[in-house]
C-alpha cells in the first residue's frame, strides 16, 4: 500500500483551510490516503523570521483580497475571522487527543473547527468553542475539555510541532508525498500531477 500523504497545517491558516478541502478528495483521486497534523506556525516563525499575514505591510493587503478570490475558486465558504490570526494550541491538542482514539473522527473534527473559524467567524482558540464544535461531532465534551490541559495533551502536540520542524515545515499547508514537499494551496495542481506521474 502506497505511503500515506503528509498534510500539515495551523488551524489559524486560511491557505490551509482552503487545502484542507481539497486534500482528501486528491489524495483518493490517487489511491492515497492523508495524514492530518496540525502544527503551530508560532513555534515555526521563531526560527524562521516569518510573521502573521496582517502584519506584513502591502502583502498582508493583498492577502485579504487573494483569500476571498481563492476561496470562490476553490468553492468554499469564507469569512476572514474578526479576530486573525488567533492561537492554534486548543483545536491542535483536541485533534491529537481524538486522533489517539478515533482517526476519521479527528479528521471530521478538523475540518468542523475549520470551518467553525473561516466560515462561523468563531475563535477556536477558546478552548470551550474547541470543545463545543467537536462535542457536536459525538466527541466527549467534559472528557476532551479535561484533556486540553493534561500534559500528555501538552506534550503530544509539542512533539508533533518538534517533528515537523526537524522535518523541514516551515508553512502551512504543507504536503510531503514520500519525501517531496510542496508549500502553499496553489501547489495542488502540482501534488495532482506529481501523484499522477510519480514525478519529475
Amino acid at each position: 500500500m502506497a505511503n500515506a500523504i503528509d498534510f500539515y497545517f495551523d488551524f489559524s491558516s486560511p491557505y490551509g483551510y482552503l487545502a484542507s478541502a481539497k486534500i482528501d478528495e486528491l489524495a483518493a483521486k490517487h489511491a492515497r490516503t492523508v495524514a492530518w497534523r496540525p502544527i503551530l506556525l508560532g513555534a515555526v516563525f521563531k526560527i524562521t523570521g516569518q510573521q502573521p499575514l496582517p502584519t506584513i505591510p502591502m502583502k498582508g493587503s493583498y492577502a485579504k483580497h487573494d483569500l476571498a478570490r481563492s476561496a470562490r475558486l476553490f468553492g468554499v465558504p469564507f469569512k476572514l475571522p474578526s479576530k486573525f490570526p488567533v492561537g492554534a494550541t486548543a483545536p491542535s491538542r483536541a485533534f491529537y487527543w481524538i486522533l489517539d482514539r478515533d482517526p476519521g473522527l479527528a479528521r471530521k473534527a478538523a475540518q468542523a473547527l475549520y470551518h467553525a473559524y473561516f466560515a462561523d467567524d468563531r475563535d477556536i482558540s477558546n478552548p470551550e468553542i474547541t470543545a463545543n464544535v467537536c462535542a457536536k461531532l459525538g466527541v466527549d465534551r467534559a472528557e476532551l475539555t479535561q484533556a486540553l490541559n493534561d500534559p500528555a495533551a501538552k506534550e503530544r502536540l509539542k512533539s508533533e510541532v518538534d517533528a515537523a520542524i526537524e522535518r523541514g515545515v516551515f508553512g502551512s499547508p504543507y504536503v510531503v508525498i514520500d519525501g517531496e514537499p510542496f508549500w502553499g494551496a496553489d501547489r495542488l495542481d502540482q501534488i495532482d500531477k506529481w501523484l499522477a506521474t510519480g514525478g519529475w
